[in-house]
């Protein structure tokens, strides 16, 4: 069932929290809709591709859809791309780093004059009426890693940073402080994240933003007090190769 995170006017923010069955890792899915221009955030697999088309369709003519957004390469954000470059006009959005590995994903040729890369340094997006931003996220988890601000809805979608794998029950209900998130999240972002170098620059930049909502690709979005909260957390964490010792390279 999809969720409005936001709904004003002519813009609205959809998520879509429950198109993956049990034998998979739930995953988010987000939809940006403005003056009739829509992008599409980390699509996710093939098992989410049929419930998902039809859903969007409840918003607008799928086939003009703008966008297809992915914050990085793994599976469960683009591994449906390729319907979605054969059932739509879009362009396809992915960070410059993984521009040539994305292919592998899709038929010969179908991306041709269809990619938009996006440089290290993030750039924005024209979406209807606003500029939809691309946020450096590097190692947070993958090495070539975007997030995209909303300055419309002042929401974050912040890809795996932020992701806490909760009771299927809560889903839907934004965490306000981050303590009840936090049991979902923590073994998580020590594993995935790269270290806390990294999350210092990630929290410095964030410090500086207007954000109204943290939305990751899985789990809860952080609200409130919850989102600050977040920012420092993060901050302060030791993760990665932070917690790498000789012990866990040995011959099995």
């Amino acid at each position: 069932m999809p969720v409005e995170l936001y709904n004003k006017g002519n813009h609205v923010c959809v998520a879509f929290r429950d198109l993956v069955n049990e034998e998979a890792v739930q995953s988010n899915q987000f939809l940006i809709f403005d003056s009739d221009h829509a992008a599409l955030i980390d699509p996710g697999g093939e098992m989410t591709y049929s419930l998902l088309f039809m859903a969007i369709s409840n918003y607008m003519n799928v086939k003009e859809l703008d966008y297809v957004v992915a914050s990085h390469q793994d599976p469960d954000i683009v591994a449906s791309l390729n319907k979605w470059v054969v059932g739509t006009n879009c362009k396809v959005v992915v960070p410059e780093l993984w521009e040539r590995f994305i292919p592998h994903v899709t038929r010969p040729g179908k991306l041709s004059g269809r990619v938009v890369a996006i440089p290290d340094q993030g750039m924005n997006l024209q979406l209807g009426g606003i500029q939809l931003k691309a946020i450096p996220a590097h190692f947070l988890h993958a090495e070539g890693n975007f997030q995209f601000y909303d300055p419309k809805s002042r929401i974050l979608f912040s890809g795996d940073l932020g992701a806490n794998f909760c009771p299927a029950e809560e889903l839907n209900v934004p965490a306000r402080r981050l303590e009840e998130v936090l049991p979902y999240m923590e073994g998580f972002h020590k594993r995935y994240m790269n270290g806390n170098k990294i999350c210092r620059f990630w929290s410095y930049m964030a410090t500086g933003m207007d954000i109204d909502m943290i939305v990751p690709q899985h789990g809860r979005a952080l609200a409130g007090r919850a989102v600050r909260e977040f920012i420092h957390w993060i901050g302060e964490l030791q993760c990665g190769v932070d917690l790498m010792m000789q012990s866990n390279y040995r011959v099995p």
